[in-house]
C-alpha cells in the first residue's frame, strides 16, 4: 500500500502561536493557567496541554480571582474582554493573529458607515467572537440563499468578511451573489484569507488526483478539517476523517492501491504517525510525501512570554 502524505498538512503558526502560549503560561506561572474554550479544537492538544496543568473553560466565571487567563486561537468577543478587565483578570491572548486582522477589517469598514457581512459558519467560535468584536450588527450569511433574504436595501454600502477556516474556493458563490445584490460593496483582497486553510484544501486537491481513497485527521468540531474530508468527496474519492489510528476502519483501505493522508490545521503530526502505523497493521506501506507549498511563517508570542 502506498500512502502519499500531503504538503502542507497538520499544525499552522496560528495553533503552534496558541499551544506555545499556553505551554510558555505554565513555565513562567506555574499550574493551573485557565484557558477559555479548547485552546484549539483538538482533543489530543486539549488532553496534552490539561496534563501540563491547564485548566479548560466555558466562561470567566469559573476562572478563580487572579489566575492566569488564556483566551484561544478561535478570538474572543469583546463582552469577554471587557469582563476580564472588570474582574483584573491577567490575559494572554492566543487569538489567532489572522483572526484578529479579520476583526479589525471589520471595524474599519464599520467605521466607513458600512453594514457588515460576515461569511461563516454559525455557532462557531470564530464566528461568535468576531460578531462580538466588531461593536455593530453583524449579519451572518452560510450560503448563497442566505444572500437574498438579507434585511438590506441594495443600495445600502455594504462590505463582507469572512471567517478564516473558509477558503477562496469555499466562499466565491457567496460573494458573487452578495456582488450582484449589492451595487456598493466591499471586501477584504483574496491574498487577505488565511494562507493554511487555502493550502491543506489545494493539497487535498492534488492528493485526490493520485489517491484511491483520503483519510483526514482531525477532530469533529473542527471545521477546517472537515472541509478537507468534504473536499476529497467533492473530487470524487472516499474520504474519511479520523482523530487518530483508533478510528481507522480496515474496510476503508484494504485494498486500496494509494491512501492519501493529511491533516487538518489543529492535528499534531503525531497523530498523522499514529495512523500510519494502523495501515501497517493492515498491509505493508510505502510511504512518501507529495510536493506541495512549504509554509515558514511564524506569528510573535506575546510580549510578556518573550525570552
Amino acid at each position: 500500500m502506498r500512502v502519499i502524505l500531503a504538503q502542507p498538512r497538520g499544525f499552522c503558526a496560528g495553533v503552534v502561536r496558541a499551544i506555545d502560549i499556553v505551554e510558555k503560561a505554565l513555565d513562567k506561572y506555574g499550574e493551573p493557567v485557565y484557558v477559555r474554550h479548547e485552546i484549539v479544537h483538538n482533543k489530543h492538544v486539549v488532553d496534552a496541554l490539561k496534563n501540563k496543568g491547564a485548566r479548560f473553560v466555558e466562561e470567566l466565571d469559573e476562572v478563580p480571582e487572579g489566575a492566569v487567563t488564556v483566551f484561544s486561537a478561535h478570538g474572543v468577543p469583546q463582552s469577554v474582554v471587557r469582563t476580564a478587565a472588570a474582574r483584573g483578570l491577567p490575559v494572554l491572548d492566543a487569538t489567532c493573529p489572522l483572526v484578529s486582522k479579520v476583526h479589525n477589517q471589520g471595524k474599519r469598514y464599520v467605521s466607513h458607515g458600512r453594514a457588515l457581512i460576515l461569511i461563516g459558519h454559525a455557532g462557531h467560535p470564530e464566528v461568535e467572537g468576531t460578531m462580538g468584536q466588531v461593536g455593530a450588527p453583524v449579519h451572518l450569511v452560510q450560503s448563497e440563499a442566505d444572500v437574498e433574504t438579507l434585511p438590506l436595501p441594495i443600495d445600502q454600502p455594504v462590505a463582507y468578511i469572512t471567517q478564516t477556516t473558509l477558503s477562496i474556493d469555499d466562499t466565491k458563490g457567496i460573494i458573487v451573489a452578495l456582488k450582484k445584490r449589492f451595487q456598493d460593496i466591499v471586501g477584504p483582497e483574496t491574498s487577505d484569507i488565511c494562507y493554511a486553510t487555502q493550502n491543506r484544501q489545494t493539497s487535498v486537491r492534488e492528493l485526490a488526483k493520485v489517491a484511491d481513497v483520503i483519510l483526514v485527521v482531525g477532530a469533529t468540531n473542527s471545521s477546517n478539517s472537515n472541509r478537507l474530508r468534504e473536499i476529497g468527496i467533492e473530487e470524487g474519492i472516499p474520504s474519511y476523517l479520523i482523530a487518530d489510528g483508533s478510528e481507522l476502519k480496515p474496510e476503508w483501505v484494504r485494498g486500496k492501491g494509494v491512501v492519501g493522508l493529511t491533516a487538518g490545521a489543529s492535528a499534531p503530526e503525531e497523530l498523522v504517525r499514529h495512523v500510519i502505523e494502523a495501515l501497517s497493521e493492515i498491509e505493508m506501506v510505502e510511504v512518501e510525501q507529495m510536493d506541495g507549498k512549504k509554509e515558514h511563517i511564524e506569528f510573535r508570542l506575546p510580549a510578556e512570554l518573550r525570552a
